[in-house]
């Protein structure tokens, strides 16, 4: 490993990892390099483990105005990695406009391979600008899930969307294959901005409704159709309006007598919880690729939300592990 300290805050972050499978069917890493203000941490791998675990981590606990970070990951046939934090990745304040911080990441997923990418919220403090983009090359019998999300910032110190800029783009592309080119299935951009601090940041308050956390899951490949499908028929279950239950008192008390299965009751229960939490979410399909919207009044409202659909489905902690869920659980 390598981790040079610059002068400057402001300083290029380069990072890659590469993962691949061990004869006895163990994902391990065979290259992982950062340096500041990247910091990357893997566990000590073990005979039983399901995805190699790697912490993305910026030291300070966030990124400067100006930092740059790049990230390139390439997971070879077959093995698995499981990306995760230690807390939101937090943007700290830029002196002006122009002073953007990035970050970039590049993911190349061969034949076989998966990656779980499951973060904590990037968290925008008051007067903060970022650009965030991540690009993934999926091969036809690669796997990806990836949540991507973002805060109203430091909401106990009473900031509401109080960055100055907020960008984020996502792209899933076809891994070109012999002399076929890379073919485009899914460019998700979200972009929060405001001109001035006495009427845009006012807009986008609006435009935010009282939501204090937005944010897209993606998902792609055999190793989550099961996932996929479960957001699928969850959302086709969905209460049309306004997840009222129309049912009389009489009706309501003969269908608790018949009973229900444990399926129904756990929907009844999310259903309430996500009214209390003011959950709102939708599904849909795009070019093979299965792509969630969901947002919360409060970030811990939108981490039960998703931890608990992950949970009832089960297949990303019987693929990756559990520890690839500890920033949703």
């Amino acid at each position: 490993m390598t981790s040079p300290f610059p002068l400057s805050s402001s300083a290029p972050g380069e990072g890659r990892l590469v993962v691949q499978l061990l004869p006895h069917s163990v994902s391990a890493l065979s290259t992982i390099t950062f340096q500041y203000p990247l910091k990357l941490i893997s566990p000590s791998p073990s005979a039983a483990q399901k995805s190699v675990l790697v912490f993305l981590l910026t030291y300070g606990g966030g990124l400067v105005g100006g930092d740059q970070v790049n990230l390139t990951i390439d997971v070879k046939q077959k093995a698995r990695l499981s990306i995760v934090t230690q807390g939101h990745t937090k943007i700290f304040k830029s002196p002006t406009r122009q002073v953007i911080t990035r970050q970039s990441l590049h993911v190349t997923i061969q034949d076989g391979a998966a990656v779980c990418l499951l973060p904590d919220p990037v968290q925008p403090f008051e007067g903060s600008v970022y650009e965030q983009s991540q690009k993934f090359y999926v091969t036809e019998g690669g796997s990806l899930c990836l949540l991507d999300w973002v805060s109203a910032g430091r909401t106990a110190r009473g900031e509401d969307w109080d960055l100055r800029a907020w960008s984020g783009r996502n792209e899933v592309w076809s891994a070109p294959q012999s002399k076929c080119k890379a073919r485009l299935l899914l460019r998700d951009n979200v972009i929060l901005e405001r001109e001035s601090l006495d009427s845009s940041i006012q807009d986008l308050r609006k435009k935010m409704n009282g939501m204090g956390i937005f944010g897209t899951l993606v998902l792609r490949g055999p190793l989550v159709e099961t996932l996929a499908a479960f957001f699928m028929s969850e959302f086709a279950a969905l209460p049309r309006i306004g997840a009222r239950d129309f049912r009389s008192q009489d009706r309501k008390q003969k269908d608790d007598q018949i009973g229900i299965s444990r399926e129904e009751a756990w929907r009844y229960s999310r259903l309430n919880q996500e009214k209390e939490d003011g959950v709102l979410w939708s599904a849909a399909k795009v070019r093979g690729c299965i792509v969630v919207k969901f947002g919360a009044r409060t970030v811990e409202g939108g981490r039960n939300w998703i931890g608990s659909m992950l949970k009832e489905d089960g297949s990303i902690l019987s693929n990756f592990g559990e520890d690839a869920a500890m920033c949703v659980r």
